[in-house]
């Protein structure tokens, strides 16, 4: 795929509804290519006793409240629904959206909000990639209209129809997470996108083995669209302003320790920090946004760092 497209992560935490809603559609007016959100009970950076948005709604609302933006969650908690209603909501946001939806899925791992929720979290991270393992071709089938049946350990269904189908002829599964010899399998067999972070060396690292995997199961990798978390970005002439501007977002999410390495700093910073990923073939490059939500920016990620990595990819 050419170019280099941006998504924006909006985090649903430690926020008002307005200014979610707000941030959602900005990004769809700059520009952006993606926009999603967490799929979160708690808080999951900084203090988790706070506020935080249901993800499936907040998506709901931004379908409606945008225009041309593809929608989706970064990444779904294959724990927290059944896989089947899960394909449901994906194809009623497919229509609301008129054909934007994107099923973001993954293993789930934060224990605190399942144990709170009463959600069943399995005996440790194996099982829940089984879990999933099992939940994919299922949710595959049904977006494809196949009638699926699971006979597994974990999930039960017989021949389920989804009706009416998605509007897209392939509505495409994001699965998220780098897990090296489970999760990036999963990737290789049935996601369309994927989404790993961590920084370019991890990145590196896991792209060689996802191209194994790919190899191992008879799959085109270029049949998976690369996508990256880029870490949150601020974006000022000035660097220690910028850096100021991080550090508030940070403390009104209540987080104690300042994130390192993130990309804040001048748009030129911020361009050369983001390249190397090009080079790996990572060309959907998807921007952490926690509140305030900074419009500058978000305005100047698209205007100015977007255009200067075009010119080096």
């Amino acid at each position: 795929m050419s170019g280099v497209r941006f998504g924006a992560l909006c985090w649903n935490q430690w926020t008002d509804w307005p200014s979610l809603l707000e941030a959602g559609v900005r990004a769809d007016r700059l520009g952006y290519d993606t926009l999603w959100t967490w799929d979160h009970l708690y808080p999951i950076v900084g203090d988790p006793h706070g506020p935080i948005f249901e993800g499936w709604l907040t998506l709901t609302a931004w379908a409606q409240a945008t225009e041309r933006i593809r929608i989706g969650l970064m990444v779904g908690a294959n724990t927290f629904r059944e896989p089947t209603l899960t394909v449901k909501m994906a194809t009623t946001l497919d229509h609301i959206s008129n054909g934007r939806a994107i099923l973001g899925i993954g293993g789930a791992w934060f224990g605190e909000e399942h144990q709170g929720f009463g959600l069943e979290f399995g005996d440790g991270f194996p099982e829940r990639l089984r879990w999933l393992g099992e939940a994919l071709p299922v949710m595959r089938g049904m977006l494809d209209g196949t009638e699926p049946t699971a006979a597994g350990p974990r999930y039960r269904a017989r021949r389920t129809r989804n009706l009416p189908a998605p509007i897209q002829r392939h509505l495409p599964i994001c699965v998220g997470g780098g897990g090296e010899k489970v999760t990036l399998r999963l990737v290789a067999k049935y996601a369309d996108m994927n989404n790993v972070g961590g920084g370019v060396a991890q990145v590196r690292r896991k792209e060689e083995i996802l191209l194994e995997h790919c190899a191992a199961v008879g799959r085109d990798p270029a049949e998976i669209e690369r996508t990256t978390g880029i870490g949150t970005v601020f974006i000022r002439d000035d660097r220690a302003e910028a850096e100021r501007i991080f550090r508030q977002a940070f403390e009104r999410n209540r987080v104690a320790t300042m994130w390192r390495d993130q990309p804040v700093g001048t748009p030129e910073d911020v361009a050369e920090m983001l390249a190397p990923y090009l080079g790996l073939g990572y060309r959907h490059l998807i921007a952490g946004i926690p509140a305030a939500y900074d419009e500058e920016s978000m305005t100047r990620l698209i205007t100015e760092v977007k255009p200067l990595l075009e010119r080096i990819g």
